[in-house]
């Protein structure tokens, strides 16, 4: 699986990326991460990349051009494996069937904005987009982040164990309750934790019990 992600604050993601379960899965090459700057793509000596808005207002507008050039060095032809994302609050709610279905490609482009935004002509070289939620964010790069680290936990090999991807919060559906499961609680040692214990049915060894109780504890959400 590979992932290319467009910014103007190339940094912002390295020490992420190159932590625990995605720094082991691009050392093993289960994934693939490139960041690529968008000043980059820049015409001028100072890599001017944003200008103020046409109609006026505050803030200031990423420029089309330098977006484009640089989505056109890692997306040279339109493929059915690639997906290119543009993060940004008017893209469709992030949740675990998305990722399901980004984890279908490839390859993801992930373009992300800063200051006010990109300028909207953007949308004409994109295949979608996509929100982390109702808030808003100084920039794009946490929410590709986001996408990044939830598809790659999908790729095979990148988590140790392939049932804890199973088992998870949001991985099963109940068509009864049309709502997506939340996993019960864990405990681990010590037994007692000031005054705090561990449920004693998750000691007795009971695995039939033990499921019983862990189904009861698991909660649902739309």
């Amino acid at each position: 699986m590979k992932f290319d992600i467009l910014t103007i604050f190339p940094d912002s993601l390295n020490s992420y990326f190159a932590s625990s379960i995605l720094g082991r899965a691009q050392k093993n090459k289960l994934i693939e991460i490139n960041i690529h700057d968008i000043r980059a793509a820049a015409t001028d000596k100072r890599k001017t990349v944003d200008d103020t808005p046409y109609g006026g207002g505050p803030g200031m507008v990423i420029q089309i051009e330098p977006v484009y050039k640089t989505l056109k060095k890692v997306y040279k032809r339109k493929n059915k494996s690639t997906r290119v994302i543009l993060l940004s609050p008017r893209g469709n709610t992030l949740d675990q069937n998305k990722v399901k279905e980004l984890a279908s490609y490839k390859k993801l482009v992930l373009i992300t904005g800063h200051y006010e935004a990109i300028d909207a002509r953007v949308d004409n070289f994109i295949d979608e987009k996509i929100s982390l939620g109702n808030f808003v964010l100084t920039g794009g790069e946490l929410a590709a982040a986001c996408v990044v680290d939830s598809v790659s936990r999908l790729v095979p090999g990148v988590v140790g164990k392939e049932e804890s991807v199973q088992d998870e919060s949001f991985s099963v559906y109940d068509e009864k309750k049309k709502k997506f499961n939340i996993e019960f609680p864990q405990y681990t040692r010590p037994e007692e934790f000031k005054g705090l214990k561990v449920p004693a049915v998750l000691l007795s060894g009971n695995h039939q019990k033990i499921k019983e109780w862990r189904e009861k504890q698991t909660k649902y959400r739309k």
